[in-house]
């Protein structure tokens, strides 16, 4: 696991919301001055880039892959993410990420908003990715 201090998600959340949108490849499309100041990237550093450009080496590969498979089906994906900033710190977010669809129907990209987990269920996740992770070694 990593061993860098966790940021006080409460105090630099301040009841606010990070967004952000990504086109459907996953790439940065729009950053919310929340994602920024808590990811601790400036906005040009995240627009174009990868959104794994904030994941955590804790998370599953899994992880992902389930949020990938339901997003791509049009459908909402609900789960407890930790993100890795650029000093090297981390936080947990609570996410929900939900498909942007077009007048046709089609995907054009995702929007996603977080907020910061509580306690009980980071300490749920933190138990079961360890065990993923260690089964997809």
């Amino acid at each position: 696991m990593h061993t860098r201090d966790v940021i006080d998600e409460e105090y630099h959340f301040e009841g606010r919301a990070i967004v952000s949108e990504t086109d459907t490849k996953g790439v940065i499309t729009f950053a919310n001055r929340k994602f920024c100041e808590i990811s601790g990237y400036e906005k040009d550093e995240l627009i174009g880039k990868p959104h794994n450009i904030v994941r955590h080496p804790d998370m599953p590969r899994i992880a992902f892959a389930q949020m990938w498979h339901d997003i791509q089906a049009g459908k909402a994906w609900h789960g407890i993410v930790k993100n890795l900033r650029k000093d090297g710190l981390y936080y947990w977010v609570e996410t929900e990420i939900t498909p942007v669809f077009d007048a046709e129907g089609t995907i054009t990209g995702y929007i996603a908003a977080r907020k910061p987990a509580n306690r009980k269920d980071i300490e749920e996740a933190q138990t079961l990715y360890k065990k993923i992770l260690e089964s997809e070694k």
